[in-house]
């Protein structure tokens, strides 16, 4: 099983780079995060046949959006796709495939409402538990917009901002708590170098001087089986990288 996690900065700038994405890694789940477009938007080249999707573009269409693309042939029927009560501003997309729950997120960067940014990762917590609660194994991808500790921004980088706040990393373990298991942590614990984001300027990005703001999350069931998870530095040209698990 593949799962892909993705923040294109703009699904119409990056329209050709999904489909190439899309065709190589052929991902049997794939979350896009941040498509700055309304559904009537939507780059028909993106419409890849062989794919449940939900696009839940923003209403804002310039800001915001998500989407969640499940293989048919994986997956057989339909899932049944959802929105949490705490959705805001089209950030939210869940997926039921029999007790499977997949979902891709695109937290508030908390820039204009630091306030809402902490009441989301709240009410995102008390959802991951009512998942398990009933029974669920659960993958949640996307852009949690916090660096989870101090390792996971570049030293130069470090400093305190939103998105490295004590308050935010201490929200970002209680959604964690014992249910959740960060997939890309576990497998590589020793990586001081490991982020997902880089400022666009300065060559960041070719310097890798960057922020780890992209995750995989898994149930303890499914990251016990993680063979792998890789951040794809090189791809694209989002300020994001996309990030790849597969497991058994």
């Amino acid at each position: 099983m593949k799962i892909a996690t993705w923040n294109v900065n703009g699904i119409r700038a990056r329209a050709a780079q999904v489909c190439d994405f899309l065709e190589r890694e052929k991902p049997d789940v794939l979350c896009l995060q941040e498509l700055k477009a309304g559904i009537e938007q939507i780059p028909e080249q993106c419409k890849i046949a062989g794919y449940h999707v939900y696009w839940h573009g923003s209403t804002l269409r310039a800001y915001s959006g998500v989407s969640l693309h499940v293989n048919q042939t994986c997956f057989g029927d339909a899932p049944a796709f959802s929105h949490p009560e705490f959705d805001m501003e089209s950030r939210i997309v869940a997926a039921r495939c029999a007790s499977l729950v997949l979902a891709s997120v695109y937290v508030p960067n908390g820039g204009k409402d630091y306030p809402a940014k902490l009441d989301f990762m709240r009410k995102l917590g008390a959802w991951t538990k009512r998942v398990h609660d009933e029974g669920c194994e659960l993958v949640l991808c996307g852009d949690i917009n916090i660096a989870r500790t101090e390792r996971d921004v570049h030293p130069v980088e470090r400093r305190n901002v939103i998105g490295q706040l004590a308050e935010e990393r201490t929200l970002f373990e209680e959604l964690i708590d014992e249910r959740l298991v960060d997939v890309h942590r576990a497998l590589e614990p020793d990586n001081e170098r490991l982020f997902t984001w880089w400022a666009p300027w300065r060559k960041m990005r070719e310097r890798n001087i960057g922020w780890r703001l992209d995750y995989v999350l898994a149930s303890k069931s499914i990251a016990t089986r993680a063979q792998s998870c890789v951040v794809q530095r090189e791809f694209g040209t989002s300020d994001h990288g996309p990030v790849v698990m597969t497991y058994q």
